[in-house]
């Protein structure tokens, strides 16, 4: 269970500007409460298929799951993070194949806080795609080198608005004990190729009934996405994220004319340290030029700086304490004074992490 206290500067409705979970500040929050069942394929022990089921419930279930932009029914899924089964196929060093849905490995963020350097997410998780719904495939070439494809139906849908298998084409490479390497190439088109109807010549189920667009939005999302984690020593860990992402709504809708593109470049930095078996320390800073508003919905170049203090009171419970700042280069985050709104956001954060089970390592 992850529980969490926010303050900043007086907003308008208390609300943070372009977070992903606390998006209230000067409140009592349950960000997230989860049940997690998880059973890996192991090949010694002669079990070559697994599943896994993530429930989830609170405020990040609002953020992961809720957007109807995305899901045609999101209310059916909204309290499924992830739904998969597994089976480790005997192919060279290993092919393992998931069927269902997931969370995403765009970005080198993840759910869960107590696996994360910081408390807060950054701009770039709260961007990239959170789970996807499809076929995924990983081939372990070796012991340092792992080829990863999905086809899945699109970011943030366990069901399509459109009959465009989205595609990603990927590595892992672990050049050193010390070094892990990860780079993604994301193909999508999430624009919807049809609209609800009210009359339908059948029954169906509610939200089903659709009116096909033509034409139809036609353009492409692409991400180019990398990140690294190296051990430099037993004690200092330090982690870098670069992305590019690029988006059209239409290509050639006219003979020789395509709709203007949007983009967002930029990248992460994270280090932490730990200062004794029990606390650490962390800080990352970040970048993010969003031309066309493809994020935050306006064109401007966001930047973020966050402090860390995570305290581990037993092995099933953290603390972390953290300062944030966020700013733009223009004036766009909101106070009570809608006429005048800030070029930075401040808040700090105390969040609490429960959890317990047999499962090593990260979630």
């Amino acid at each position: 269970m992850d529980i969490t206290n926010i303050t900043s500067i007086t907003r308008r409705g208390r609300a943070n500007d372009l977070r992903a979970y606390d998006v209230l500040s000067n409140v009592f929050s349950i960000n997230q409460a989860d049940l997690i069942f998880d059973l890996d394929p192991d090949v010694e022990a002669k079990r070559r298929y697994g599943f896994r089921l993530d429930l989830q419930f609170g405020q990040a279930t609002e953020t992961l799951q809720g957007n109807p932009t995305s899901e045609p029914r999101p209310e059916i899924y909204r309290n499924i993070f992830q739904a998969y089964g597994s089976y480790a196929f005997p192919l060279g060093s290993g092919l393992n194949v998931d069927l269902g849905k997931w969370a995403s490995s765009l970005g080198v963020e993840g759910n869960y806080a107590k696996d994360q350097f910081n408390y807060t997410r950054s701009f770039y998780y709260y961007f990239l795609p959170f789970y996807h719904a499809g076929v995924r495939t990983v081939y372990h070439v070796n012991k340092k080198l792992a080829l990863n494809h999905w086809i899945v139906n699109g970011t943030n849908q366990s069901e399509p608005t459109n009959g465009f298998k989205d595609e990603l084409f990927g590595y892992v490479a672990q050049p050193a004990k010390s070094l892990t390497w990860t780079a993604n190439y994301y193909l999508g088109q999430e624009h919807p190729d049809s609209v609800a109807a009210t009359n339908c010549p059948v029954p169906v189920q509610p939200g089903l009934c659709l009116t096909p667009l033509s034409p139809a939005p036609n353009g492409k999302l692409h991400i180019f996405d990398s990140y690294a984690t190296w051990l430099v020593t037993p004690k200092l860990t330090l982690q870098a994220e670069g992305d590019y992402l690029i988006q059209r709504e239409w290509v050639n809708a006219a003979p020789g004319q395509s709709s203007a593109p949007t983009h967002v470049i930029g990248g992460v930095a994270y280090a932490q340290y730990q200062l004794s078996p029990r606390s650490n320390l962390a800080a990352r800073s970040e970048y993010l030029s969003d031309r066309g508003g493809m994020f935050s919905g306006t064109t401007q170049a966001l930047k973020e700086a966050t402090g860390t203090y995570q305290y581990k009171f037993s092995d099933w419970f953290d603390g972390f304490f953290e300062y944030r700042r966020d700013w733009s280069n223009r004036p766009y985050f909101q106070t009570t004074n809608t006429a005048s709104p800030l070029s930075h956001q401040d808040t700090a954060a105390v969040g609490l992490v429960w959890w317990y089970g047999g499962k090593q390592g990260a979630w």
